[in-house]
């Protein structure tokens, strides 16, 4: 251990730029502990650690930020700073950032460290090391490969190895990238073309030192770079690497040697490189014989390119004046590097006045766009993906009536001139001043990295720059390039992929089933039981157990057909399996898979209140158990893969059939009817409902190998119920009560989400600690909700203030999600809260403590499950009571024991809380129509009522829907009756043409409403005694005055869209309705039906027809995209017809007239007919005489019941308002 002690003092004058710079004389490994005082400074940065070099440039990769350190106040206390990694460095920099206000500056160093060797190697892409076995092949089941290396190129092989068995080992430098290819014994890999590696690391060409660690042990491999590690496990047959005569370093000796993929070389540096514990570089260094080393020097010369960086994408430039003029000409040469797909890279003006050329990044690639007077202008293309993080060269060259770009060597591109161009004034790199002539207003400023600027083959001295020798500049970090992979570590979650700008990253989650600002929030229902509550009918469904976490979706099918909601797994043997000549030696294996992983699986069952799984055992002469010592013969693997030997209505550890619990096995000395080893065929059926070891992975079946023996097995599905989760309550009834659980696992990326009902003023939800960093969510006041938390970068604070108060004993609903881009909370139905994650903050939230869900904090000893308090029990009384605001839109609450659900039956919504939107999309042919009674049920039904004087008509018709067209006229709804009357809810045009085309004159009400309609139009339609409200777009309400006795009767049916049937429509109606309805049409609600949601939960359903092409869609979106095209209708009419039947009591009560004369008709006509047979014998010649009255008397009560129901028909009319 080394310890330096420097102490330097300082009076007078304060330089601004003054820093201290310390030589440790030779390279030493620093430990994560610095110790200084400071006397008069209060804060000191230490940003540079770069071994062997005096420059100012960027840390190396282990620091992702300059370190700020905190100084004492006074001589005399002393204060402590660890640095987060060790370091290798010669030389510190202290560079002071705050100053004591009295003037007085002082510093006393103490750093603690180690010596460290370093041994050296210099490839310059054509030299290479080549270390050679002592015998033909070495054949390794363990292999440590370790070494270090900087280099300014990102293409080279680092190490090469092959064998002729077809092992290799490659590790190369591709596109800033570390891939190491690894074979053991894979003969499909040694002959495919397409050759997979494992990739770490990124912008590995930035000229700083990177450390690599291979660990190889049989197929387990840990590749280390810097401080990140990748485990995989290598593909082919063989445990051991097999490499013939030599591993080559740097490069390939042989170019085109078979199993290389890179040809180029290495060009950079290597650090103390060793194989399998032995010092190559030291070997080479030494001359020993089995180290071949071809052009390679040992000390690190690589050139340092001093780059700078372009900070803001609105203010950044860098000015340069033109270099020796050229004579007919200019050229320009650079390297630069970027994320960003759009900026400006270069502008300069030219002479002949007025021209202007401007060189920059349009959507990825090079855009040169040559100015003139006037607006006219040429362009040319070129290069491709130059916004990938990589450094790309360009050269600009204006010779010989000609512009030429050329990118990266490509072909180049070329604009033709008219006459010879000069260069005027300064060159202008990335952006332009705003005293410019002509540089404001196009493209965005550049943002990245640029080196080696060369004006008219001259060299840009940068430090000059920099020390206002030369030129101008704005927002630009010199000696450094500041780029950085947001996208290493991939922080978007379930494989979506990552895609970056300069400062920030994005996420795409198409195909991942997430969505999200990182893809963190499943868009699937946890459970069945979840798809139930929101209102879905059985089928097959995707769900994601874990929710947000690690495991995925997976589909499963969901039976709702009983009161128990069945999640149902199939596997891949559903038909029975006949098994013959199996044995103990060679028993019969059937292994299960799922249509869920293991870890899915064992999720599901976990998250179920019960679940169950059939197994059916046909047999002859094909015993379970051993009669003699009772050890089995067949048995079944659990998700664990143990050995169970039960077979269903037992507990686990009992050899025993069902039959056995049941009492009536066909021989009661064996406990399985198969076990009595009869010549006949038996049956053991049982259930296997023991959570912790469903499902059944694999059966053996092993007596089924003598003479007559077979069986027949079938293992049933996995079916679970229940979800543990959909609700989980406790009441917390002290101020001191709390539950407490392990440590939140929230690094990255969290949500909560819960229900809360209080009457308490303000508390804590739930809290978790750090060291300095927490998360906290918490009632902070009666209607204001505070997420908040700190992750390094000071307190975050997100509120959201409620209109009403959230302590008035009602259900409200919180939800908050943090993530590495942004943090949200939502309360209820109120608006999203959002916060953006600083670009270049810290992001994982560290935390410590333990997890209090209900109370403030206190520090608490716990063990590693849920525990609680004193004041705390389970459940939560009353969810319903209070609760209006639960379920919405006409969804009723209905109390559980452990919760409540919502049942949105009677509602047009669907969702857990009957609040998701039912919408379909219609053309002009599509229709849904509803029919709510058979004709000969409703007439029975009114026969049944006739002598009553109440009739089953509605004093009052609700209709509510929601709609989004750009057509019109349109019709929207239709109701018709049996009694011949209807109504009509037509969308028509304003003005004139509303006159000209829709009359209506024979409609016996028509009412038209007349708004201007944007986006989503609410349409509620309300009668009640003699009034009509109509309310559109919750705007415009208007009351029509009708009939008193106006009422519908008899209701047959309600379409939507085309209407077919149209027998008794008015020539008008028909009109319209034949045009149909062109749009969306959104939860539709008439009195207790809903028939868009009945169309599409039940397709079955003998009460709904479906004609034409319908499709769920989603009218919000419609709507916008309907503004944005300019095409939603902004003035128009609707027309709503009603055809009434008047005078509706009096028809009935002469419809009951005539059904009782009829009824009493009968009945005498019947008393005839017996008296005449009775009385045949006595008067056989009066026969003829009776019979004849008797059809006289019938006809006459036919031509009665005729004319009985004329009046009715006489009073079907049509009335006008």
């Amino acid at each position: 251990m080394t310890k330096l002690t420097i102490s330097h003092l300082r009076g007078g004058v304060v330089c601004l730029c003054f820093h201290l710079h310390i030589s440790l004389a030779r390279f030493l490994f620093v430990s994560p502990g610095v110790v200084w005082t400071l006397q008069g400074k209060t804060q000191y940065q230490n940003p540079y650690f770069a071994p062997g070099c005096l420059k100012l440039f960027q840390p190396e990769s282990v620091f992702s930020h300059l370190q700020r350190f905190v100084g004492n106040g006074n001589s005399e206390s002393v204060v402590q700073n660890k640095l987060s990694h060790p370091v290798r460095t010669r030389f510190l920099r202290f560079v002071p950032l705050d100053w004591n206000p009295s003037g007085w500056m002082g510093l006393r160093v103490e750093v603690y460290g180690c010596s460290y060797k370093s041994y050296v190697a210099d490839f310059d892409g054509r030299s290479s090391l080549l270390y050679r076995f002592n015998q033909k092949s070495m054949s390794t089941v363990k292999d440590v490969i370790s070494l270090r290396f900087k280099s300014h190129q990102a293409e080279g092989v680092l190490l090469h190895g092959e064998g002729q068995r077809g092992d290799y080992i490659t590790l190369e430098l591709h596109r800033g990238r570390l891939d190491l290819y690894l074979n053991l014994d894979d003969s499909r890999a040694r002959f495919s073309s397409h050759r997979v590696p494992v990739t770490v690391g990124s912008l590995l060409d930035d000229q700083h030192w990177h450390s690599v660690h291979i660990e190889r042990f049989n197929k387990q491999v840990n590749l280390t770079v810097d401080s990140y590690t990748q485990r995989f496990q290598t593909k082919g047959e063989g445990h051991s690497l097999e490499v013939d005569y030599e591993l080559s370093f740097g490069g390939i000796p042989l170019p085109g040697k078979p199993g290389t993929f890179l040809r180029k070389n290495f060009n950079g540096c290597m650090e103390n490189l060793y194989y399998n514990g032995i010092n190559v570089i030291d070997l080479a260094k030494r001359r020993k014989p089995q180290i071949h080393s071809g052009n390679v020097t040992f000390s690190c010369s690589q050139p340092q390119l001093v780059a700078c960086t372009f900070v803001s994408s609105s203010s950044s430039f860098l000015s340069l004046p033109s270099a020796s003029p050229a004579v007919g000409g200019f050229s320009v040469r650079f390297q630069f590097r970027t994320w960003n797909p759009e900026g400006l890279l270069l502008s300069v003006q030219l002479n002949p006045d007025p021209q202007q050329l401007r060189l920059q990044i349009s959507n990825s690639w090079l855009r040169l766009t040559l100015h003139s007077s006037g607006r006219q202008k040429s362009e040319v293309s070129a290069g491709r993906r130059v916004s990938d993080g990589l450094w790309h060269s360009v050269s600009l060259d204006a010779r010989n009536l000609q512009i030429t770009l050329t990118v990266d060597n490509e072909p180049s591109s070329t604009i033709e001139l008219w006459e010879q161009v000069q260069s005027r004034g300064s060159f202008y790199f990335g952006g332009c001043a705003a005293t410019a002539p002509d540089c404001q207003g196009f493209a965005p400023a550049f943002q990245g990295c640029m080196r080696l600027i060369f004006i008219n083959s001259q060299l840009m001295n940068l430090s000059h720059v920099q020390q206002g020798l030369l030129g101008n500049y704005n927002e630009l970090q010199f000696d450094t390039c500041n780029i950085k992979d947001r996208c290493l570590p991939n922080l978007c979650e379930h494989g979506a992929r990552c895609s970056q700008m300069w400062s920030s990253f994005s996420c795409d989650c198409s195909g991942t089933g997430y969505a999200g600002a990182t893809c963190h929030n499943s868009i699937y229902e946890s459970s069945c039981e979840a798809y139930k509550l929101s209102g879905s009918s059985s089928g097959f469904y995707f769900i994601d157990p874990d929710g947000s976490g690690p495991l995925g979706p997976t589909q499963v099918y969901c039976n709702m057909t009983e009161k128990k909601v069945w999640t149902v797994l199939s596997h891949n043997s559903t038909a029975p399996v006949t098994v013959q000549t199996s044995s103990l030696q060679k028993p019969h294996v059937m292994i299960f898979n799922y249509s869920a992983s293991a870890k899915q699986l064992r999720a599901i069952v976990s998250g179920s209140e019960q679940c169950q799984q059939e197994v059916v055992y046909n047999c002859r002469k094909s015993r379970l158990f051993n009669t003699k010592d009772g050890s089995p013969l067949s048995w079944w693997l659990d998700r664990e893969g143990e050995k169970r030997s039960y077979w269903g209505g037992f507990l686990p550890g009992v050899q025993q059939c069902s039959c056995s619990l049941e009492e009536n096995c066909i021989d009661m000395n064996y406990f399985c009817n198969c076990d009595a080893d009869t010549d006949t065929w038996a049956n053991d059926t049982g259930v296997l409902s023991y959570k912790d070891h469903l499902p059944v992975s694999q059966i053996v079946i092993g007596d089924t190998d003598r003479m007559g023996s077979q069986a027949v097995y079938h293992i049933g599905p996995l079916r679970c119920y229940g979800d543990r989760s959909i609700w989980n309550a406790a009441s917390f009834y002290q101020e001191s009560s709390y539950l407490y659980f392990p440590t939140l696992q929230a690094e990255l990326a969290s949500d909560i989400s819960f229900y809360f009902k209080t009457s308490a003023p303000s508390g804590v939800f739930l809290e978790n600690q750090g060291l300095k960093d927490f998360i906290r969510v918490e009632l902070s006041s009666p209607s204001v909700v505070t997420f908040s938390f700190d992750v390094g970068n000071g307190p975050a604070v997100l509120s959201v203030k409620s209109h009403v108060p959230l302590n008035d004993r009602q259900w409200h609903y919180v939800r908050a999600e943090r993530n590495a881009k942004e943090a949200s909370v939502q309360v209820d139905q109120l608006p999203l809260r959002f916060l953006e994650a600083p670009a270049d903050g810290h992001l994982r939230l560290r935390l410590s403590s333990q997890l209090f869900v209900g109370s403030y904090l206190f520090k608490k000893e716990g063990g590693g499950g849920a525990k609680m308090t004193p004041g705390v029990s389970a459940g939560c009384p009353g969810y319903c009571t209070g609760s209006s605001s639960l379920c919405h839109n006409r969804g009723r609450c209905v109390e559980k024991s452990n919760g409540y659900i919502c049942d949105c039956s009677q509602s047009a919504y669907g969702g857990t809380t009957c609040n998701q939107e039912v919408s379909v999309s219609f053309d002009r042919e599509s229709s849904v129509t509803y029919t709510f009674q058979e004709p000969f049920s409703v007439m029975q039904n009114r026969s049944s009522q006739a002598s009553t004087s109440s009739t089953d008509s509605r004093a009052r018709e609700d209709v509510a829907l929601s709609f989004v067209t750009s057509q019109r006229p349109a019709m929207l709804l239709t109701v018709s009756t049996f009694s011949q009357q209807y109504i009509a809810v037509i969308l028509a045009t304003n003005g004139t043409y509303r006159n000209h085309t829709w009359k209506c004159c024979s409609c016996a009400s028509v009412f038209f409403v007349n708004a201007n309609f944007k986006n989503m139009n609410m349409l509620l339609v309300g009668k009640e005694g003699e009034l009509n409200n109509i309310l559109v777009s919750e705007e415009l309400q208007q009351k029509y005055t009708l009939s008193s006795d106006a009422e519908l009767i008899l209701i047959r049916s309600l379409t939507l869209g085309k209407v077919t049937r149209m027998e008794n429509f008015d020539e008008e109606v028909i009109q319209g309705a034949s045009k149909g309805f062109i749009g969306c049409l959104s939860s539709v609600q008439f009195n207790h039906v809903a028939p868009l949601k009945v169309a599409l939960t039940n397709r079955g359903s003998s009460l709904v027809t479906v004609r034409g092409p319908l499709v769920q869609s989603n009218c919000g979106a419609l709507a916008e995209s309907h503004t944005l095209q300019g095409k939603t209708s902004t003035s128009m009419t609707l027309m709503i017809c009603l055809l009434r039947l008047t005078n509706t009591r009096k028809d009935l009560a002469v419809i009951a007239g005539v059904v009782t004369a009829v009824v009493f008709i009968t009945v005498c006509a019947l008393a005839v007919v017996i008296r005449l047979v009775y009385q045949q014998r006595r008067a056989q010649r009066s026969s003829g005489s009776i019979k004849e009255e008797h059809r006289h008397s019938m006809y006459t009560d036919y031509r009665t019941e005729l004319h009985l129901h004329n009046p009715v028909r006489d009073s079907v009319k049509e009335y006008y308002i």
